[in-house]
């Protein structure tokens, strides 16, 4: 039987503290940058040109980087890129090797590590792809790649083989053959722009991508993947807001791990996505050492929903070559995941995903539940162990009569 994990939570007091301490909406502040003016601090475009790239400033801005953490800034510059914008780096905790924000964006020797099994396209994008640019995976919809630079490069990026391009994938979109094609195939119905990220394209391009895709029929609706919004919440202005409401419906996937990237700053901009009536959602990566804690995960679905971000997915760690030390088990997301429901509201509570290996989809992954299914009943557990019977022949159809043998569940 289960633990109940929310009563233990509460018993424990350092869990308890921990908890609530990551639910608290801090700034990031200006930190090393503090001679900056504010106009230059809250201009994107600012954050962007001054990120953090090389080595000798990491070893300037972060004392007690590793050898692990110089050699891999050193290897980045033929794998994938290391950027980290000003606003961003000062969540690093740099007195904390295992930081979870120091994890996520600082490359490690590691990442030259690649097992038998790992992939330099672990979710088979390249094999479906019709056109330069456009991923046609699912039969109702498409992945429309804009750009294949980010504001910061994930360590575990899905498609680390072309963001950044210091791999030398060369990746080009090819935007008049993308639509064409989605023009062509009646059956899309939806759109999901990505990269790289998509806001990091000017208002102007941005608009007219939209605008394109918004006047073909048999488009539903518009999605935007992002990570802009917990990278670089300066991008998120009034005028990005007053631009995209213009295409509703229109979908925005945020992409945050730890409840420390929800900062106030992050808080405003998505509250400015959200006023401006885009539905919001948040997919997470489950990852070693960042949030791999139910206490963690718990603390970030809930601190989403105050940003008004309902959380979407929870990926299990693509197979993505280099990427093993930052996967956990399939068999911890499990337990995390068993943790969350009926421990908090089901607004909270993401759906556990693999993306199958070679291109096969997401695919739900979830605790079991039903226990068994015999002839004339399902039964079942709660979240607390507790065991129901519910009166359901084997085919499916309803029973004409009540089974005599079920007996009332005895409660603790």
């Amino acid at each position: 039987m289960p633990q109940d994990s929310a009563s233990s939570m509460a018993d424990d007091p350092a869990d308890r503290q921990l908890f609530e301490s990551l639910k608290e909406f801090h700034p990031a502040g200006k930190g090393c940058w503090s001679g900056v003016s504010d106009a230059d601090w809250n201009d994107w475009r600012w954050q962007l040109k001054n990120r953090v790239t090389r080595l000798e400033q990491l070893e300037k801005l972060l004392p007690t980087l590793t050898a692990e953490e110089r050699a891999g800034a050193i290897l980045a510059r033929s794998k994938l890129a290391m950027a980290v914008p000003p606003y961003y780096f000062n969540l690093i905790d740099s007195a904390d090797e295992n930081c979870p924000i120091r994890r996520q964006v600082i490359p490690r020797a590691e990442e030259t590590t690649t097992a038998p099994w790992e992939m330099s396209d672990p979710c088979g994008e390249d094999s479906h792809s019709p056109v330069p640019g456009l991923v046609h995976r699912y039969p109702d919809r498409v992945l429309f790649l804009v750009t294949d630079r980010c504001a910061a490069y994930c360590r575990y990026c899905t498609r680390s083989r072309m963001v950044s391009n210091a791999a030398g994938y060369d990746f080009h979109p090819e935007f008049e053959r993308q639509i064409e094609y989605i023009e062509q195939t009646n059956s899309i119905r939806d759109v999901l722009l990505s990269g790289g990220d998509a806001l990091l394209l000017s208002d102007d391009k941005l608009e007219y991508l939209l605008s394109r895709l918004r006047a073909i029929k048999h488009i539903e609706f518009l999605r935007i993947g992002t990570r802009i919004p917990i990278f670089l919440p300066q991008r998120i202005t009034p005028a990005l807001c007053e631009m995209l409401k213009k295409f509703h419906p229109l979908f925005v996937s945020i992409h945050a791990n730890h409840p420390r990237e929800l900062t106030t700053e992050v808080r405003a901009g998505l509250e400015r996505m959200a006023d401006a009536g885009i539905p919001l959602g948040n997919q997470s990566v489950l990852l070693k050492h960042v949030n791999d804690s139910p206490v963690i995960m718990k603390a970030l679905v809930q601190k989403l929903l105050m940003c008004r971000v309902r959380p979407y997915y929870v990926y299990q760690c693509d197979l993505i070559a280099g990427s093993a030390h930052l996967r956990t088990s399939v068999r911890r997301g499990l337990e995390i995941m068993e943790q969350l429901r009926g421990h908090t509201t089901g607004y909270a509570v993401p759906q556990y995903v693999i993306d199958a290996p070679g291109g096969g989809g997401k695919v739900p992954v979830n605790p079991q539940y039903v226990l068994s299914h015999n002839h004339d009943r399902v039964v079942i557990r709660n979240f607390e162990g507790k065991i129901f019977e519910y009166p359901e022949k084997a085919d499916g159809t309803p029973l004409c009569a009540a089974p005599t043998d079920i007996e009332e569940p005895e409660f603790a």
